[in-house]
């Protein structure tokens, strides 16, 4: 009886949670990966409605997606095209949505097959207060389907090792489908494959050290399956690929090499300061899921560690080894690889449901070693007491649930500054819809200009009045714009910290966890952007009375005042141009333009110390600013030549074919040894402009 109960409660409560994932999905916002993966489905379409004519989804040299097989983006296309669905992104969180809740129901039927049906019901449980994976679950998909492949691949594969009898081809089969998604999504799914030999070699080999026996007809038949199984998947996995069909193995390898390294590096916010993805410390993963999965979550791994629970867990201990591994192999293999990692750990979702599924574990077999009322009493009550800060945020915050952090980052309060938020530019749909009506009742009919730091034309499609288009923003004083939409990314911690942003323009805010994650500006004046106009025609008299006036409406903008500043060096008013740069970076320290210009005047007027000071300000605050480096050696080459010639190679190790870096370091040996020299003047000429 009790066991039918809690089949119920489990059927229940699955079905529960599908309704709510579903209803969440309709306020959730448009990522910015999700616009570039649509668009590249949109070409994988128009590949093969053209039967392989239109060649577009195998010309991605900025955003490489041709290396993705992104089978959920292109199916979910292909079903919006056959359905004439008009609301495509709202579609697509659906079917995100969809994704996240069977990558959950999968996790659960795990835990069930595993531990019981109590263990499945607190799966369920757990994921419902994980906000990074339900925000996820909202429009990610790319990271939330191939999480439901890693967690169902690692569920079958269990199953056809160890189990026996007449469900063993339907178990075959679902082990061949999961793993053809896992690799039709992401070329990393060919760990699965891996994965599926080594447990199947130990299975064997542990039951010959321990019984010293070996069933060589069940050995060769589980052979011959894994062959076809792997095979099998392979093929599956490329069928909406057009990279991979063009050369089915060498390509899958080569995307899989290219994921390990991705070559698109971005600067993001860890630990209070700005620094590029791929020098993040070796802890950067580690951590960042730390810092964000619920401390209820990570309460029942730790239990794991408990000696009843120990003893249990011994009973299955290839399984859950098994498990454990495919948690810690993945993480262990990426910071050996130094791989380029950012935007927190949206990239190993997969791992979540693992350890989802063992902190259910954890807490079943707890339970039952807690034989007092009162003590289960106590335990459920502090599991509900962990529960509820990760709950909160979720209800209170829900399109931006994906940006939670715990207890040990001072929550989200405390991540401010310190770590990323709004990463995937999730708020620009509120701030979007925010703006469409504002402008409604403001300025009804008349055409207006928004600029936004990601893309934003899908918000504004009904409304060809509203011309919108893209701009950093510490460069929006370069264009011509009358509102704009800023998210709280690539934006200086020091402003964060100092308040400086939002900035003093912003008439509407997007707030997660009673932090500003965008605001919505309106622009008080456009002399910023006629001065700057007026800079780049060689007006620059004109510039510095444009950026006067400007500075009187809006004295928060650091280009402002670099601009300003090249204005007034032209005219010669030197003293005041210093001045007036120093105010910019007083507005942001790190601020690159600014540092190096302040260095070049500083050693145009042959004050040494100071332009080495500004360079070096510049390599610490952007380790990628390569011209800084050929700065400071050409500074340090009569001075210092070993620290100038370290510079210059780091700088190459950076950027192997950075011109200007090689050309200086051949001037530091030109009169020492001048055939090393001549050996670098050699790779300079191979370098073209």
């Amino acid at each position: 009886m009790k066991i039918k109960f809690l089949k119920y409660l489990f059927y229940f409560l699955s079905a529960s949670l599908l309704c709510l994932m579903l209803l969440s999905s309709r306020r959730a916002g448009i990522t910015c990966d999700e616009i570039l993966h649509y668009k590249q489905s949109v070409a994988v379409f128009n590949y093969f409605a053209s039967h392989g004519t239109d060649q577009s989804a195998l010309n991605t040299p900025v955003t490489n997606l041709k290396y993705y097989g992104q089978s959920y983006d292109n199916i979910v296309t292909i079903l919006t095209r056959w359905l004439g669905i008009d609301d495509i992104y709202l579609f697509r969180n659906y079917m995100s949505g969809a994704a996240g809740w069977a990558a959950i129901f999968i996790t659960a039927l795990f835990a069930i097959w595993l531990a019981g049906y109590r263990s499945g019901i607190l799966a369920i449980l757990l994921f419902a207060v994980s906000p990074t994976f339900i925000g996820h679950s909202q429009n990610n998909l790319k990271d939330v389907p191939f999480a439901l492949s890693y967690i169902a691949g690692t569920f079958f594969i269990l199953r056809f090792i160890f189990e026996k009898g007449r469900k063993s081809f339907p178990v075959l089969l679902m082990v061949t489908l999961s793993i053809a998604f896992s690799i039709s999504i992401r070329a990393g799914g060919l760990v699965l494959i891996c994965y599926l030999w080594l447990i199947f070699f130990v299975a064997f080999l542990l039951r010959y050290i321990s019984d010293s026996e070996f069933d060589r007809n069940e050995f060769l038949v589980k052979f011959v399956q894994i062959s076809i199984i792997s095979v099998t998947a392979w093929i599956l996995g490329i069928l909406l690929w057009p990279y991979a069909l063009q050369h089915p193995v060498r390509n899958v390898i080569n995307a899989y090499n290219v994921m390990a390294h991705f070559p698109s590096t971005f600067r993001q916010i860890f630990e209070g300061k700005v620094e590029w993805s791929d020098f993040m410390p070796w802890y950067y993963l580690p951590k960042s899921m730390l810092i964000t999965i619920p401390l209820v979550v990570i309460a029942g791994i730790l239990l794991l560690v408990f000696p009843v629970c120990r003893k249990v867990l011994r009973s299955k201990a290839l399984q859950y080894g098994f498990i454990l591994f495919t948690i810690i192999f993945p993480v262990t293999f990426v910071i050996f690889l130094k791989s380029n990692l950012y935007s927190s750990w949206r990239q190993f979702l997969f791992l979540y449901p693992a350890i989802v599924l063992l902190s259910a574990i954890g807490f079943s077999y707890f339970f039952d070693f807690l034989k007092s009322k009162i003590l289960r009493f106590a335990a459920v009550a502090a599991v509900i007491l962990l529960s509820i800060h990760p709950d909160l945020f979720i209800v209170k915050n829900l399109p931006y649930s994906y940006i939670y952090y715990n207890q040990l980052a001072g929550g989200i309060k405390g991540a401010y500054s310190n770590y990323e938020t709004d990463y995937y530019y999730v708020s620009q749909k509120e701030a979007a819809e925010w703006l469409t009506e504002y402008l409604e009742k403001s300025r009804p009919g008349a055409e207006v200009k928004v600029g936004a730091t990601y893309t934003a034309e899908w918000f504004f499609r009904k409304h060809p009045e509203i011309k919108s288009s893209y701009f950093r923003y510490e460069e929006r004083s370069l264009y011509d714009w009358d509102y704009a939409i800023v998210v709280n990314r690539y934006i200086s911690p020091f402003q964060l910290r100092n308040k400086t942003w939002p900035p003093s323009n912003a008439i509407n805010l997007i707030y997660a966890g009673k932090i500003p994650i965008c605001a919505v500006l309106e622009r008080k004046t456009k002399d910023d952007f006629y001065g700057y106009s007026a800079l780049i025609e060689g007006k620059s008299s004109d510039a510095v009375k444009l950026y006067e006036k400007a500075l009187k409406s809006d004295d928060d903008d650091e280009m402002i005042f670099y601009n300003f500043g090249a204005a007034l060096y032209d005219e010669h008013e030197y003293q005041k141009a210093d001045s007036v740069l120093k105010k910019g970076l007083e507005l942001n320290p790190g601020f690159d333009l600014a540092l190096m210009y302040l260095g070049n005047i500083a050693r145009a007027q042959n004050k040494k110390e100071d332009a080495e000071e500004y360079y070096r300000r510049l390599i610490k605050s952007n380790r990628k600013y390569f011209e800084a480096y050929v700065s400071l050696a050409e500074l340090l080459k009569d001075k210092d030549r070993g620290e100038a010639r370290l510079l210059l190679r780091k700088c190459l190790e950076m950027n192997p074919s950075f011109k200007p870096a090689i050309t200086t370091l051949a001037d530091t040996y030109r009169n020492s040894a001048p055939e090393v020299a001549k050996k670098y003047d050699v790779m300079a000429a191979k370098i073209k402009e």
